[in-house]
């Protein structure tokens, strides 16, 4: 290994890359963030991801330091040759992963199961409760659509007069678009690398989802429940919410002038250049940033691991999530400064608070501490968390 700024380059042998860990920040020495695999991740890529982890976190007021790790291989490969490129990347990576240094996720490419087998593939035996959870897109899909909400609100904007044009119809995509139809709006037009579909009466998502389901994103670009458009086109169609759950920097500033949209809600991480996000601001088009609009996965999955049913943490979702979204665009407006700018500011200072917090805790501190380990060996039942969790959540997002 060999380290490239707040980059680390993960060799299995001199000169033979197989991927790389980018820290943006650490709590206790440790660094939290997903593991994804693509064929042409890259180092600057994820840098930007490991830097909207610290302020995901920071959001959420959640004490972890922002990482993210890429793997170079297939994500459509065979279940052993993906398990293969993950085993070979874990060797490499090991005295990273064994300190914590880094502690993946799952992520774009990869799976809980996944990451759980190449920990154990090195001989790292992960906690009891980890990697469990099954619903990260899902929970990142509701709040991606609780911020679509919240921005609709302020700009007087009822959903079931809304049409949405969603970018990426993966995981996080899918089940987007399952929300808006279920709240009444229409789904106009869906994208992934192999197509796109339009429908100005609205798509048939159940459908399409079910497609997806059987045989991957490529019934979106054959299948006949619409109108075939190109990928680039899809954000250019007549929507007011546009969702980009896609890759990094698929929205640039030579695509702003084209955009109907007067919401977007990010589902991917960094999927707006910062000179689209700015003029978009400029044209008043609320563009919620992506650490705070896909924050659920992360938030879902510590909620989740804390005992929550799905249902109860989608009901959380609604009553706390959109209402804290809402002020922040509030607070936005009515001090003239981006949205951005606003919410960077103010994640930024809350990371530096829960991590002064974590790393100098109370003698109340330390005990949840010493509470959280024995509860992670499995020595703690649910319930009792989930009960005890319900005012650090709402605390959270006060």
């Amino acid at each position: 290994m060999m380290t490239s700024g707040r980059t680390i380059v993960i060799e299995a042998e001199p000169g033979q890359v197989v991927g790389f860990v980018s820290i943006d920040s650490t709590i206790n020495g440790t660094a939290r963030g997903g593991l994804r695999m693509l064929p042409d991740v890259s180092q600057d890529e994820l840098e930007k991801l490991a830097r909207a982890m610290t302020l995901k976190y920071g959001f959420l007021g959640l004490p972890q330091g922002g990482a993210k790790g890429g793997v170079l291989g297939d994500p459509e490969a065979p279940p052993e040759s993906r398990d293969s490129a993950l085993l070979r990347f874990a060797r490499a990576a090991r005295p990273l992963l064994a300190e914590k240094t880094y502690v993946p996720d799952a992520d774009m490419g990869t799976s809980g199961p996944e990451v759980q087998r190449m920990l154990e593939g090195i001989g790292l035996r992960p906690s009891r409760r980890a990697y469990r959870g099954s619903r990260s897109g899902d929970y990142t899909a509701g709040t991606v659509f609780e911020a679509a909400r919240a921005a609709a609100t302020v700009r007087r904007l009822h959903l079931n007069d809304c049409r949405v044009a969603i970018e990426g119809f993966g995981k996080v995509g899918s089940s987007l678009a399952g929300l808006f139809a279920g709240a009444g709006a229409r789904v106009v037009a869906v994208s992934t690398a192999s197509g796109a579909l339009y429908d100005p009466r609205g798509l048939n998502v159940a459908a399409l989802c079910e497609a997806v389901r059987r045989a991957g994103g490529k019934p979106v670009g054959d299948c006949s429940h619409g109108e075939r458009i190109p990928t680039t086109a899809l954000k250019e169609v007549p929507a007011e919410i546009l969702c980009p759950c896609a890759r990094h920097d698929s929205i640039t500033h030579e695509d702003v002038a084209r955009m109907p949209a007067k919401v977007v809600s990010c589902g991917a991480n960094s999927p707006i250049t910062p000179e689209a996000e700015q003029l978009l601001w400029e044209r008043g088009v609320l563009c919620v940033p992506d650490f705070v609009a896909n924050c659920g996965g992360v938030l879902g999955g510590t909620m989740e691991f804390a005992g929550w049913k799905p249902e109860e943490i989608f009901e959380f979702y609604d009553r706390r999530f959109r209402g804290r979204v809402e002020r922040l665009i509030i607070n936005a407006l009515q001090s003239g400064r981006p949205l951005r700018a606003v919410a960077e500011d103010h994640s930024r200072e809350r990371f530096d608070q829960v991590k002064r917090l974590a790393e100098n805790p109370s003698m109340r501190g330390r005990g949840i501490q010493a509470a959280l380990a024995i509860y992670r060996r499995g020595w703690l039942p649910s319930r009792l968390v989930r009960r005890l969790s319900d005012g650090y959540f709402h605390s959270r997002l006060s």
